[in-house]
């Protein structure tokens, strides 16, 4: 911000990640003993990706950012139950883990009155992606407005937080009524969301104005040094990584450049070697850099845009420049 007025708007944006979503989970749940209220109090709008979809879902809901972290520790080695057997419908089937056990979780984490909500009744503004099955169409759920298309307002809102976590290879496709066969919004360029999320609230709604706006983009962590690939395998999940890795970095630049009036701050840990999204036996690392990373940061200034820590500037763009790696 460029003075001391309070911002009239703030935006949290949340990647995708799998059981890395602990990582901001932990950071929210900082927030809430910050500020000593639920995080959907201090965001107008929230927008996620794949675990980051149903971290927003959460939060707009109304549930502690405690309860979403025991979400994670308690309740994903139920759904990733790492049984060395789930190799065999992977390759039948082309998915691990049980999207319907999936579904039924995200229901049973929210409170009663949310299970039946359409995207319209979510009380913040929210923004939820989802990748088309058979036409690769990128979707973007959000609230009806006079100045989108309003074609996703009136979508069951369990059902978009799932399609959104559908990864393809660890689950099957999810369907929504109306739309068809959904994947995970992270497969294209919407792993992170945070500049779809800009979109919408800046130019599809009169509601947000970047001079009075603060951006918050939380990651669920990144490793960079990765070998280099030797034969065809490592190639591909080489490859595989990056078409995840780098949209996301770009989301992060093009918001800063359209949008740099706002007081945008990206949060986000190097991590010390690479976490797979389905890792169970990581969790208790996950959350001790969780817990690390929420140690470090100062949300009174983040949230009244003043703090320069975890700022975003045309100077501060590029990921090692912004991230930090917990002490051994």
């Amino acid at each position: 911000m460029t003075d001391s007025t309070a911002p009239a708007r703030r935006i949290l944006a949340i990647d995708g990640g799998g059981l890395r979503g602990l990582i901001p989970a932990c950071l929210l749940a900082g927030l809430e003993r910050a500020t000593g209220r639920p995080a959907r109090e201090s965001f107008d709008f929230l927008a996620g990706t794949s675990t980051g979809a149903v971290l927003a879902a959460g939060l707009a809901a109304g549930v502690p950012a405690g309860e979403l972290v025991r979400l994670y520790v308690e309740d994903a080695p139920r759904l990733f139950d790492g049984a060395w057997w789930r190799v065999i419908p992977r390759v039948l089937t082309g998915s691990m883990y049980d999207i319907r056990r999936l579904n039924a979780l995200i229901g049973e984490r929210l409170p009663a009155e949310a299970r039946g909500w359409r995207i319209d009744d979510v009380p913040n503004d929210i923004l939820i992606t989802a990748k088309g099955l058979r036409d690769g169409h990128q979707w973007y759920f959000v609230k009806d407005c006079p100045r989108n298309a309003c074609t996703t307002g009136a979508l069951p809102f369990t059902d978009c937080v799932t399609a959104s976590a559908a990864a393809p290879t660890y689950f099957a496709p999810w369907r929504v009524a109306g739309i068809g066969e959904l994947v995970d919004g992270g497969v294209g360029v919407a792993g992170n969301p945070v500049y779809q999320a800009c979109v919408e609230a800046f130019e599809f709604t009169d509601r947000y104005d970047p001079r009075s706006t603060v951006i918050v983009s939380l990651g669920t962590g990144r490793f960079f040094e990765r070998p280099r690939p030797r034969w065809l395998g490592d190639w591909l999940g080489w490859v595989l990584t990056e078409l995840f890795r780098s949209p996301g970095e770009q989301q992060t630049e093009l918001t800063e450049r359209h949008y740099g009036a706002a007081a945008f701050y990206r949060i986000d840990v190097e991590l010390e070697r690479e976490i797979p999204i389905d890792s169970v036996r990581h969790i208790p690392e996950l959350r001790e850099i969780g817990e690390w990373l929420a140690s470090n940061v100062e949300w009174g200034s983040i949230l009244d845009g003043t703090g320069t820590d975890f700022a975003i500037t045309p100077a501060r763009t590029t990921p090692r420049e912004y991230t930090v790696t917990p002490a051994p």
